[in-house]
């Protein structure tokens, strides 16, 4: 080690390094162990991409469906969360390599036409050839085999590394560790022969773009709608955006598509999950945070949260922070002008009554089962809605790592890989500085 002192503060679970956030895991999971009580049995939750029965479940039932199309597996409903995430990033890596292609041609194509011209315009001076070939593709390379720089938002971390000039040639596990980190997809057969190799770069955002579309899309044209979540929606126009997703079209929601339908598509989404947001593993663990001190509730419900896997937990980031920012707009208000804005009237009571059931469930309920509630359910579900309630009111300090335990991530790292902890802390003193 270098001896260098480094200051820690909190950062946001989303900028750690792969295998900081592995090894987080593994230390929220002893906390909660050791210091809390919640007279139950806690288990890291799995990624849900091993649940093949559920998932062969929803797509046999998706086939009995009337009028539907069984020609195609579905992309993006009924999937396990990190298979979703999988296909939009084949989805998105298609998209970019066919841009990539017509970008070529039209280089090609740049790059000839000048030539082309001088022929046609032989008459022409030398001069104002010149100028005409010069300018046809203004600021972008006339060779076509001219190499550009990857385009920053195909950069998979947030963070490059910068200093592996400085490493030794024998550090060879801080070097296999810095591969860039990918979320779960099929891996090939060489890949499963190795070991797991985890990434010293923030993994890449694992939210879906269902999620993301539709959270974008209410935030733009939906925040002063009143009752958003709770006014009917079209179920044909929802069934076809539906579809739409499923087949991984590029689905660009606008101002043409009803508020209260993509509303709908985002609530089917989370319901239709095989395994929900918060995981059925971590179900009874979430609802015990109630049974604690006020103070203790808050501390406890973030160590639990660092046990989702990384795609829970970006996905729930997001959601939270919109569901956040629609509770912020659920009172009536005025404009700089004096005007008055209508209030949505979602407070976050509402919308956690809305998507609890959602979020946090140990096992799917049938209809059947809804319409005789027992005392128990009804507890039940009064707790679900306050756990998710107060996860949307402090949605900003839950998602933030404090820097004890940060250290604790480091020392824990420190009996494995000290070099692997002397890059980082070096990283971290220059984002500091």
């Amino acid at each position: 080690m270098s001896g260098r002192s480094v200051r820690l503060k909190s950062v946001p679970v989303q900028s750690l390094s792969e295998l900081e956030r592995a090894r987080l895991q593994e230390v929220a999971f002893y906390q909660l162990q050791q210091d809390c009580d919640l007279g139950c049995q806690i288990t890291i939750p799995k990624d849900g991409q091993k649940r093949k029965k559920s998932l062969r479940k929803k797509l046999d039932s998706l086939g009995k469906e009337k009028n539907r199309d069984k020609e195609f597996i579905p992309q993006a409903f009924g999937m396990p969360l990190s298979q979703v995430i999988a296909n939009d990033r084949a989805y998105k890596l298609k998209q970019d390599s066919q841009r990539e292609e017509q970008k070529d041609v039209s280089d090609f194509v740049a790059f000839l036409l000048p030539f082309g011209t001088k022929r046609q315009n032989k008459e022409l001076s030398s001069s104002n050839s010149s100028l005409s070939s010069t300018s046809e593709t203004p600021n972008e390379s006339t060779s076509p085999n001219t190499p550009e720089p990857a385009p920053r938002a195909r950069r998979r971390g947030a963070m490059s590394v910068d200093s592996i000039t400085d490493l030794d040639d024998n550090q060879s596990r801080l070097l296999e560790a810095l591969q860039l980190s990918l979320p779960a997809e099929a891996q090939s057969k060489k890949e499963k022969a190795r070991d797991k190799k985890l990434s010293l770069n923030p993994i890449y955002r694992q939210v879906p773009r269902l999620v993301d579309s539709c959270c974008q899309h209410l935030e733009k044209h939906g925040l002063q709608t009143v009752g958003i979540f709770r006014v009917g929606s079209s179920k044909k126009r929802v069934r076809q955006l539906r579809e739409e997703f499923d087949r991984g079209i590029d689905v660009v929601l606008d101002e043409e598509h009803s508020i209260h339908d993509v509303a709908a598509l985002l609530k089917e989404f989370l319901r239709d999950m095989p395994d929900p947001l918060l995981t059925r593993e971590l179900y009874t663990p979430f609802i015990n945070t109630l049974l604690l001190e006020p103070d203790e509730q808050l501390s406890t419900l973030q160590l639990l949260i660092y046990l989702l896997p990384p795609c829970n937990c970006d996905t729930l980031h997001r959601l939270l922070q919109f569901l956040s920012t629609v509770a912020g707009h659920a009172e009536d208000s005025t404009d700089k002008d004096g005007q008055e804005i209508t209030g949505n009237k979602m407070t976050s009571l509402n919308l956690a009554t809305i998507f609890g059931p959602n979020l946090l469930h140990k096992q799917k309920s049938t209809d059947k089962e809804f319409s005789v509630q027992s005392s128990a359910r009804a507890e039940e579900s009064t707790a679900i809605i306050a756990v998710v309630q107060k996860m949307i009111e402090n949605y900003e300090a839950l998602f933030m790592v404090p820097p004890d335990l940060q250290n604790e991530v480091l020392i824990s790292l420190l009996e494995t890989d000290p070099d692997v902890v002397d890059y980082l802390l070096r990283r971290k003193a220059s984002q500091s500085s």
